[in-house]
């Protein structure tokens, strides 16, 4: 199984017209938010519809930039992972939308607690033993994905607590612009390959419950 993980659009959409040929090809298409740069519903449609063009099997969670109507647009669309889950082909999909604070403010923020719920909420129901697959706006602390350029952390405690406790495949991150890399917490591969409009996309190939490939590529 192929999987393309796309962050941080933020609305500059003209980097997934030149990955048609990766996107039709893949199984589906991860997004791990701010898929608008503070949008509304409109404006997720209108990325979004340009990914559909090449693969409609889309699983996504809203970023911290995003504002209600791209989560209310996502959850009619039937795209959406935030706080719930989603069977895929021996697969188990599950979200976390919004960030931490940050800075100054944006639309989609929770505490630590909030975000420790809406992971909790994801997983309820779900076999122990199963292939899961994160999708998280917010990164882990202490990885190469939270580090910032003045080398301080700012990732979720409460991320990182869930991933040690369920080992996902493979956590598709984003957020920190400047986190981009691979990295590992235990069995868990992580993953932010920056914004799109870097020209940058997650390659993950999946086979028999075991990630294969994990790759960051350029258009």
């Amino acid at each position: 199984m192929l999987l393309i993980g796309l962050t941080d659009i933020h609305g500059k959409a003209d980097n997934i017209n030149k990955i048609s040929n990766i996107l039709a090809k893949a199984d589906a298409i991860i997004i791990s938010g701010d898929i608008t740069h503070f949008g509304r519903e409109n404006d997720a449609l209108e990325v979004l519809e340009n990914v559909k063009k090449y693969n409609s099997n889309i699983f996504a969670v809203s970023g911290n930039c995003d504002y209600p109507g791209v989560e209310k647009y996502l959850t009619e669309s039937g795209y959406n992972l935030n706080g719930t889950s989603k069977s895929f082909d021996g697969l188990t999909l599950i979200g976390l939308g919004g960030s931490l604070p940050c800075p100054g403010r944006t639309p989609n923020e929770f505490t630590e607690d909030e975000l420790e719920a809406l992971l909790t909420s994801s997983v309820s129901g779900i076999p122990v033993k199963t292939n899961l697959i994160l999708v998280s706006h917010q990164p882990p602390v202490d990885t190469l994905n939270d580090e910032v350029r003045d080398g301080i952390h700012v990732g979720s405690k409460a991320v990182r607590s869930f991933i040690e406790k369920y080992q996902p495949l493979v956590c598709f991150t984003g957020h920190i612009h400047e986190g981009i890399g691979i990295d590992t917490i235990g069995k868990t591969r992580l993953a932010n390959p920056g914004p799109l409009w870097y020209g940058k996309y997650t390659y993950a190939e999946i086979y028999d419950g075991r990630i294969t490939k994990l790759e960051i590529y350029r258009v």
